[in-house]
């Protein structure tokens, strides 16, 4: 009897160490498909700035009161003056303005008119990728300053 026993202890140790496995779960199917890599890629200049623009146009807010207000009514007591650029490209861009203290992205469409309020008498740099091509200017701003870019 104690040998039955024993053989049975046994049989149901080593049927417990075998573990247990679940039969309902579905096996994890393989991704087939490649990975894609960056690495050794160059990014095209114009999908960048398309996807900085979308991004932008979903936080950016105007300044049209106080720039139409500074066009319409320039005051030299003012410590503030406007910068507008028209963007005459058939594509969207990104303006950066920078200048002492200052930095601004604005989102202009193809075929219009971005604009901001920037502290007067100082030198800014102004920078944007139109249509794959760069430009990049330092102007010192003293009042209201507007030009026309397109590709």
């Amino acid at each position: 009897m104690k040998k039955h026993f024993l053989l049975i202890i046994l049989i149901l140790s080593f049927l417990n160490s075998c573990g247990s496995t679940n039969h309902n779960t579905k096996p994890t199917p393989k991704n087939t498909f490649p990975k894609n890599s960056n690495t050794g890629t160059k990014t095209n200049p114009a999908s960048t700035t398309e996807q900085e623009y979308q991004a932008l146009l979903k936080i950016y807010k105007p300044e049209t009161a106080d720039v139409l207000n500074d066009l319409l009514n320039s005051s030299s007591n003012n410590t503030k003056t406007s910068v507008s650029v028209e963007n005459k490209s058939r594509c969207n861009m990104v303006l950066t303005i920078s200048g002492n203290n200052y930095f601004k992205k604005i989102p202009i469409a193809a075929g219009k008119i971005g604009y901001a309020m920037v502290p007067k008498n100082q030198n800014y740099s102004l920078s944007a990728m139109v249509c794959n091509s760069k430009y990049q200017k330092t102007k010192f701003i003293a009042n209201s300053y507007s030009i026309m870019l397109s590709n």
